[in-house]
């Protein structure tokens, strides 16, 4: 069965895709047939990618899909090769769809429709969400049922964290299913003192409920990104490689 995994916190600015491209890249390193799919409407992922092309894509692409789920014969034609792993592209048209999705049929059922159609047999996808909370965030959470959680050590993570959890509670009572925590990944950590006490909060927040990886500021990986692929990919050696091969080796055994 595909292991389909929400990269999610509303608060903007968390190093999210960074996360995202970073954890799809340990995967696919690790032998693993990898789908990332971006359902940011700014599409940083996707040009995180090196697919920047496709953002100004015409129809059939991520948005229209989502909006005409029936239409199942254009799902594989969203679905782009990468160097190490399969990426569906976002698309400017998507920034609309919080509004189309109103009041439109299971419009919080939509991904987990597209994945249900999806014509490979991927072992993981990974989605990487919006900054903020709606139809998009939601159809991701209940399309994967699992979600990592991508945090600043800084304190204004705390009330991120609060208001991510009502919403997780929310569609678990809404939709009855359960919604899986894997794990906290504190991002572009510095040496100070604010992001040590940070540091400290979330090991003793989540010690012995969810394991908290600490991903450092590194200049490697903002030149990956730019070389649009993940640091796997990357000629320059990071230390940041054993930080995300360690969050790929947890999900293995966990979903």
């Amino acid at each position: 069965m595909t292991s389909k995994i929400a990269i999610s916190n509303q608060k903007g600015g968390v190093g999210k895709t960074t996360v995202a491209i970073n954890v799809a890249g340990a995967l696919a390193n690790r032998g693993h047939e990898v789908l990332l799919a971006d359902l940011d409407p700014q599409g940083h992922a996707t040009e995180g990618v090196g697919l920047a092309d496709t953002y100004d894509s015409a129809k059939p692409h991520f948005g229209s899909v989502l909006e005409t789920i029936d239409e199942n014969r254009t799902v594989a034609e969203i679905v782009y090769s990468h160097e190490a792993f399969d990426v569906i592209p976002s698309n400017v048209d998507m920034f609309t769809l919080e509004t189309d999705l109103t009041g439109a049929m299971r419009s919080r059922e939509r991904l987990e429709l597209l994945f249900d159609n999806l014509d490979h047999d991927y072992d993981f996808i990974i989605v990487d969400c919006p900054p903020s909370l709606g139809h998009l965030t939601d159809n991701a959470l209940l399309a994967c049922q699992n979600v990592l959680i991508p945090a600043l050590a800084e304190g204004t993570s705390i009330r991120a964290l609060e208001i991510l959890y009502d919403q997780i509670e929310s569609i678990e009572r809404g939709y009855d299913v359960q919604i899986t925590q894997l794990g906290l990944v504190a991002n572009r950590v510095e040496h100070d003192g604010e992001a040590k006490e940070m540091m400290e909060w979330f090991e003793d927040t989540f010690e012995g409920q969810l394991p908290v990886w600490e991903v450092r500021k590194r200049v490697a990986l903002k030149r990956a990104w730019n070389n649009g692929v993940s640091i796997f990919e990357h000629e320059e050696e990071s230390d940041m490689e054993s930080v995300f091969t360690a969050v790929a080796t947890h999900l293995e055994g966990t979903v």
